[in-house]
């Protein structure tokens, strides 16, 4: 008679309750030395020897049994890896058959390489609409560009005009100031000449008056 009988339930309920009793006793010991708690070595000491003894009891254990689950499904009997089946008519592999598809189809070697070659071909007809993609972007920011830079140059001829017009007013005015200047200056020469003769015709009528102031006092005499 054996010692302990792996397949009574007894056993099997023992080994329940020392797994959830072991793996307390474990993570209380890791929590103890991860906090640095007081006796923390003796709690991991025990909580790793606790561990053993639960290695220990379960290699005593049955491996665990597949079931047949053909007695509950029955739809499932007959199957089998599908690299190994057999078609029970033909006889042959399910990898045999899809290699006789592929012959019959004419799809060999040659032919998976050419279309190898139309994806690497697609792959670089795409690279390059997007290629093109890009250039047209690039052209439209371009002229967006060009647009904003005439439209600064239509108001920079705007300002130029305004500016210009401005200097034409100024010039106008300058002129007719100078004009204004010549006729004063013009003006001022008829005056200087006017008074000129004035005092010349003073100067005359001096003379007349003391000719006659003379003329007088001698008759007197």
């Amino acid at each position: 008679m054996a010692l302990i009988d792996v397949n009574s339930k007894r056993f099997k309920n023992f080994m329940a309750k020392l797994y959830g009793w072991g793996a307390a006793v474990v993570i209380l010991g890791a929590m103890f030395k991860i906090l640095h708690f007081p006796g923390a070595d003796i709690m991991l000491i025990v909580g790793l020897t606790t561990e053993a003894v639960i290695f220990f009891f379960s290699a005593f254990e049955k491996p665990h049994e597949e079931l047949d689950w053909t007695l509950v499904y029955p739809e499932l009997a007959g199957m089998e890896d599908p690299d190994t089946e057999y078609n029970r008519t033909t006889g042959l592999t399910a990898t045999q058959e899809l290699d006789n598809m592929l012959a019959d189809a004419k799809i060999d070697g040659a032919l998976i390489d050419s279309l190898g070659e139309g994806l690497r071909n697609f792959g670089d007809a795409a690279n390059k609409l997007n290629s093109t993609v890009e250039a047209a972007a690039a052209t439209k920011e371009y002229g967006e560009q060009l647009s904003l830079a005439s439209k600064n140059m239509e108001s920079l001829n705007a300002l130029y005009a305004v500016q210009l017009e401005s200097s034409a007013n100024h010039m106008e005015a300058q002129n007719a100031l100078i004009g204004n200047l010549t006729s004063t200056i013009n003006d001022s020469e008829k005056l200087s000449s006017e008074v000129t003769s004035l005092v010349s015709n003073i100067g005359k009528l001096n003379n007349v008056y003391g000719g006659m102031l003379s003329a007088m006092n001698i008759n007197k005499n």
